[in-house]
């Protein structure tokens, strides 16, 4: 058991429903076996508790454990490949570097790369597109449960237009993802993710193959790509006769409460109807949509057609794993945008970053705010003096001044600590993968 002291910032109630930033000074957090069991002021707990060691943080703010909910383990060493929209970046960087991956060797460094800027990042939750060779996803698995990360991801399929080494059969498709299920799906803090890449790389038998996976794996989540490029959507409504991009996976039953897609920037409004009516979530990623130039994200339509949203960083097309770098592109996009766009506070963007993702996948009653009975995922922001965000908190003219500041002005750098489930994992620089 220890008693936590910080600076407490999170947001458990969503500002888009009259929520606002829950800030406490010098707030006690009581953590037992991993979970939140007291919160209050510290002096309060620590005099009815003054045995209990403490862990003084106040130097920094904490937050809640970020939460990403679409991350491309595979593209990791391929960020920055700039000036291409999607299907030209696709065949230029990401897929040549996917290819690798059916190296177990390569696979491994990569998933030590990736693992690694998650954990910087302060990310403890992660929504993650696999790779199309099981042995990579294997590999992913056993990154992720070493470091004690809560990850959902799982073998990746299609059965067209991409390069052969990354094809499959509904078959094989179906065999390899149920085997990799059955090792993976409920160990730890893991969970198995029914994954097509797209629809326009995947047949309507291997969409087929894939909820026969997502009917029979009890409790796995479905993720894709969604109206992500103008050029894309075209060619989908070409290859399925007219049907729109979400029908491609709503025909088959895969559009659900335990649905992510990806992107959705050029939605009709009959999609944003079909996605609320399943209560199927999308993964905004705004540094994604601005480096390929796929547009600026409809959020306002999605809040009003009473569609989930949260927030994703799509390495390797985004620009890095960080969630408050996201978090301000998202908020410039809505600025950009103009009457049509959704004005965002500070509030807004960590509760898209934390409870939101939280939420879409499904751990809303366990992870992304800081809680009594919640599990205790937390970072701990603590810039160096001098660094902008230090001297910005150090000028901060309210609590709210200050989440702004954090979100304008902070960094990977700025993280001097991760816990996840009351593990700590990061402390600055320093990595701690738990012995499990």
């Amino acid at each position: 058991m220890t008693l936590f002291r910080a600076t407490v910032f999170d947001t458990p109630v969503s500002p888009f429903e009259g929520g606002t930033l829950r800030s406490q000074e010098d707030c006690g957090l009581l953590v037992e076996h991993g979970i939140i069991t007291a919160r209050g002021d510290f002096s309060t707990l620590h005099a009815e508790r003054p045995d209990e060691p403490v862990l003084d943080l106040r130097e920094g703010l904490m937050l809640p454990g970020l939460v990403d909910t679409h991350v491309h383990f595979p593209q990791v060493r391929v960020i920055g490949g700039l000036g291409m929209p999607l299907l030209d970046w696709l065949d230029q960087c990401a897929l040549p570097e996917e290819i690798r991956l059916s190296d177990v060797d390569v696979a491994r460094g990569v998933a030590r790369d990736f693992v690694t800027g998650l954990v910087d990042a302060g990310t403890t939750t992660a929504l993650v597109f696999g790779s199309h060779f099981a042995s990579a996803v294997d590999i992913m698995f056993e990154a992720a449960d070493l470091w004690g990360l809560r990850v959902t991801t799982g073998l990746v399929t299609s059965d067209r237009i991409l390069p052969e080494p990354l094809l499959t059969t509904p078959q094989r498709a179906y065999e390899e993802s149920r085997d990799l299920a059955s090792r993976w799906h409920g160990k730890g803090r893991l969970r198995y993710a029914v994954t097509p890449r797209f629809s326009l790389s995947a047949s309507d038998a291997i969409l087929e193959s894939c909820a026969a996976t997502f009917r029979e794996v009890e409790g796995s989540w479905f993720t894709s790509h969604v109206n992500e490029n103008s050029a894309e959507i075209a060619e989908i409504a070409q290859l399925f006769d007219g049907a729109s991009y979400v029908d491609t996976y709503d025909r088959h039953g895969l559009v659900t409460p335990r649905s992510v897609l990806a992107h959705n920037v050029h939605p009709t409004d009959a999609e944003l109807a079909t996605l609320a009516g399943r209560d199927a979530s999308v993964a905004h990623c705004p540094t994604s949509n601005s480096a390929l130039g796929s547009g600026l994200f409809p959020m306002r339509r999605h809040v009003e057609a009473g569609v989930r949203i949260a927030m994703g960083s799509d390495v390797g097309a985004g620009t890095g794993f960080s969630m408050l770098k996201e978090g301000l592109q998202g908020y410039f996009m809505q600025r950009l945008l103009g009457d049509e766009g959704l004005p965002l506070t500070s509030a807004h963007l960590l509760w898209l970053c934390t409870v939101a993702g939280a939420d879409a996948l499904g751990l809303a009653q366990e992870v992304g705010d800081l809680s009594v009975g919640k599990q205790f995922d937390a970072i701990w922001l603590l810039p160096e003096a001098g660094d902008p965000l230090a001297v910005g908190l150090g000028n901060a003219k309210s609590a709210d001044d200050a989440l702004s500041k954090v979100f304008a002005l902070g960094t990977t750098a700025d993280v001097g600590g991760v816990w996840v489930g009351g593990d700590q994992i990061a402390a600055g620089r320093w990595r701690m993968p738990p012995s499990r």
